[in-house]
């Protein structure tokens, strides 16, 4: 099919949503800063400035967020010299609109040693809490990311004792499981035995690109490849807020759908793609099995999410078989249900706004059903400026029920089929142009198919907003 002819119906049908569609965009903004504070010890706050000479408030970006307990964990690579603690958290209770952020596990940990020595969390991009109250923080070991690069330490995963906020293990990804252009900037883990010590994680290296499998039980990892981790060399393109940039990211999103045996199944994609792909994780745990041609087929694609689908990062509610999924171009967060045909038709829309979900950049929702989605203008930061005078980084939550109510991703028995559709509105119109929208979509829906024709050419420029 020729592009014109996709995109020209979903632009009608992206006019004629906003008067069928309900239920959507019923998350809210829980926290958002202009720029990034740090908790300061009041009792010694000049003695621990000190020992952050380069701190500047303008170069710490949050990226990675994570549910722990009653913290909520945010990361903050250090992108460039002056950020002060790449790993922190703020109470959930906290009701401060912009608190400052507490490192975790302590200020000492992301201290420089006198002799040169990196500290013990270096830069990690995100993490993941389990059910056995561990927290594992992927650490890409560089610093001045978006300067002069530094390979500080060895990509690590480090894996925290949240009831006691000590590190129960540091494992350093062997060298012949990377290489020069590995970025590894996502994980999951597979905690869904009984046993803890069953544990396993899927560490996303996105330069590679590759996946990386690790077991705590061995205390052991290995590397798969296959084709379906690479980038689209046609999906490069990004264009957010304005903003144009090219990207050539592979493996980033990834999600996992557990299941009775003790195995999952493993949603991931490429940033640079608009391709959903799965695997069995027992295949991921066998690496001499994955690695035959047998193995190889076993992967599976799923479908397209279409022009303008590029996503970074994805979860799965393993109790509702919900997967949500940020859509890097169109500052939105979209939705799946796990198990049905991947198909624009079968994609829902949960949030989408071009003020505050401008780059989602992580996802989680907790066991009770609770999502919570971070914002963070990424490409702004790295290719322009960020004001700061105006809100840049954002915290959004909501009830995840709530939140696909009226869309295709709800339960089988309250599905409306054609309601909440994500290829009605996956070039929904920026908010600038909204009014114009609603005025035709008060004509008639006669009136817009009429209208089909004159407006191809503004369908064409939609896909690059």
């Amino acid at each position: 099919m020729r592009p014109a002819a996709l995109i020209i119906p979903l632009l009608l049908l992206a006019i004629g949503a906003s008067t069928t569609v309900q239920g959507i965009d019923r998350l809210r903004v829980a926290y958002q800063w202009k720029q990034l504070d740090f908790d300061w010890p009041p009792d010694n706050k000049d003695d621990v400035r000190r020992a952050f000479p380069s701190y500047n408030p303008a170069d710490n970006l949050p990226l990675g967020l994570e549910v722990g307990g009653d913290r909520l964990f945010v990361t903050v690579p250090r992108w460039r010299q002056g950020v002060a603690a790449s790993l922190n958290y703020i109470r959930l209770n906290d009701t401060r609109e912009s608190p400052p952020l507490i490192p975790y596990p302590s200020w000492e940990a992301h201290k420089y040693r006198d002799d040169g020595q990196p500290p013990e969390i270096v830069s990690p991009f995100r993490m993941r809490a389990d059910r056995c109250d561990r927290l594992w923080v992927l650490d890409t070991g560089l610093s001045d990311i978006l300067g002069s690069p530094e390979q500080q330490s060895a990509p690590s995963l480090l894996v925290y004792d949240l009831r006691q906020d000590r590190l129960l293990r540091r494992y350093a990804i062997p060298e012949e499981q990377r290489t020069p252009d590995s970025l590894f900037a996502n994980l999951v883990v597979e905690d869904h035995s009984k046993d803890c010590a069953d544990a396993h994680a899927y560490l996303a290296d996105l330069g590679g690109p590759g996946l990386v499998v690790y077991s705590w039980r061995r205390d052991s990892s290995w590397l798969i490849k296959h084709h379906y981790f690479h980038p689209d060399p046609m999906a490069g393109e990004f264009n957010v807020g304005g903003v144009v940039f090219h990207w050539s990211d592979g493996i980033l999103g990834m999600a996992l759908q557990p299941h009775d045996d003790g195995y999952s199944t493993l949603y991931f994609h490429p940033l640079t793609s608009t391709a959903e792909f799965s695997v069995g994780t027992r295949l991921l745990r066998d690496p001499k099995r994955a690695d035959t041609s047998e193995g190889f087929h076993e992967f599976r694609l799923l479908g397209s999410r279409g022009p303008n689908g590029q996503s970074s990062v994805s979860f799965l509610d393993p109790a509702s078989g919900v997967l949500v999924y940020a859509l890097t171009n169109l500052n939105a967060i979209a939705c799946w249900r796990a198990g049905s045909r991947y198909t624009l038709q079968r994609q829902g829309r949960v949030y989408m706004d071009n003020v505050t979900m401008v780059f989602p950049n992580d996802i989680k929702i907790d066991r009770r059903g609770t999502i919570y989605v971070l914002s963070d203008r990424l490409p702004a930061f790295m290719y322009n400026r960020l004001d700061p005078e105006d809100y840049n980084y954002r915290i959004l939550t909501g009830n995840l029920a709530e939140a696909v109510n009226g869309t295709v991703c709800e339960p089988p028995r309250t599905t409306n089929k054609d309601n909440g559709a994500l290829d009605t509105r996956i070039n929904r119109l920026p908010s600038s142009r909204r009014n114009s929208a609603t005025a035709i979509t008060s004509c008639g829906h006669s009136t817009i198919l009429l209208l089909g024709a004159a407006m191809a050419l503004a369908a064409l420029t939609l896909v690059d907003w």
